[in-house]
């Protein structure tokens, strides 16, 4: 930022307007300005164009106006430019020499109330619009339009035959603000489409694009995306899929997988063979797949191992305690393990074993 060196006065502690006091007080950037109020504020946030004034950045907010919902004169958050003998400053003073602070504008010029959170937040957005190429009478910055005339003075006329040249000024008003209201069409729709053209980078960013897109950028890799899966999820996945493709059927690959899609807590134990298949340590009658055996509360299944099977054939995946599992995921949790199983099985070697533990040792 250009004004970096400035000094910016603190803002009120406790005050409902501190965001905006912020954003006036710092200078933000128009989008930036908008992302950091929606994260602080549930106000309905909007911006107006305003033309830009000498030595002001383009694209700042310049001032915040908030209109209330039960009607009445708007509140403006001004900032107030000051150098160190407390004397305004100009824009040609030095940026380290300015102390940049907030106020709040009040219609009455009492304290403020609370913010309500209906009220609406306007942002006051300074560009450099048509006006400027626009003699000073169409830009405001004269109220009249003055000409010198030249009239004949009556009485010279009437007794000399004569007419003498008598100088004279004329005013005439002339009202510029149909003009610039005119003006403000093109403006208004030359800005829009120049913001349209600013976010084109953003389609490309699955965490930031319109969901719509992200089946077509999953597209350029071949990346199968499921449409059932929540959108976190899905973007989560074509940001990664390069890195889950390189990866796949890996420790690293099945392990990130399986966070990505459940933000379960695994661990890949390899070579671990599972408990072999013994009498007197089994149940006869068991749940069929792992979320029933974990609704019984049964231990981890048993397999038939064959001795000349390499330990290499097996590996575990091991969840955190039981105790945990159950309290991340409340009733959730056999949808979560039934998720596991189809994750690994679909992502794992085709000729390798695995069975699900929680690490009751830790």
């Amino acid at each position: 930022m250009t004004r970096a060196l400035a000094r910016y006065a603190p803002a009120r502690g406790s005050s409902d307007f501190r965001y905006l006091e912020d954003v006036v007080r710092i200078g933000y950037p128009v989008r930036e300005a908008q992302t950091y109020l929606n994260r602080h504020l549930g106000n309905p946030v909007g911006y107006r164009l305003v033309e830009a004034l000498r030595g002001e950045r383009v694209g700042c907010v310049r001032s915040i106006e908030v209109q209330t919902a039960a009607g009445g004169e708007p509140l403006f958050i001004r900032s107030t430019r000051l150098l160190p003998d407390g004397s305004p400053a100009s824009h040609y003073t030095p940026e380290e020499l300015v102390t940049v602070s907030a106020e709040v504008v009040t219609p009455d010029g009492r304290a403020p109330g609370a913010l309500g959170a209906r009220d609406r937040i306007v942002l006051h957005v300074p560009v450099r619009g048509y006006l400027r190429f626009l003699p000073g009478l169409y830009q405001g910055a004269v109220p009249a339009q003055r000409r010198d005339i030249v009239r004949a003075d009556e009485a010279s006329a009437r007794n000399w035959g004569a007419p003498q040249a008598v100088q004279a000024t004329e005013v005439q008003a002339f009202n510029a603000d149909a003009m610039r209201r005119f003006l403000a069409i093109f403006q208004h729709v030359m800005t829009t489409i120049t913001d349209r053209i600013d976010g084109l980078p953003q389609l490309i960013d699955p965490i930031a694009t319109d969901p719509r897109f992200l089946p077509w950028i999953a597209s350029w890799v071949s990346f199968p995306l499921d449409s059932s899966l929540p959108i976190h999820q899905q973007r989560e996945l074509v940001r990664r899929a390069i890195r889950l493709y390189r990866t796949r059927g890996t420790v690293a690959g099945v392990e990130e997988m399986i966070r990505v899609l459940t933000a379960a807590p695994v661990r890949v134990a390899e070579t671990r063979a599972p408990n072999a298949f013994t009498l007197g340590r089994s149940t006869l009658a068991g749940g069929a797949t792992v979320d029933a055996r974990y609704l019984r509360g049964e231990p981890a299944g048993h397999f038939v191992a064959e001795p000349s099977r390499l330990p290499t054939s097996f590996f575990a995946l091991v969840l955190e305690p039981a105790d945990k599992f159950k309290k991340r995921f409340g009733e959730r949790a056999p949808g979560v393990l039934r998720r596991i199983s189809q994750i690994v099985s679909s992502e794992k070697p085709g000729h390798v074993s695995f069975t699900i533990l929680f690490d009751e040792g830790r």
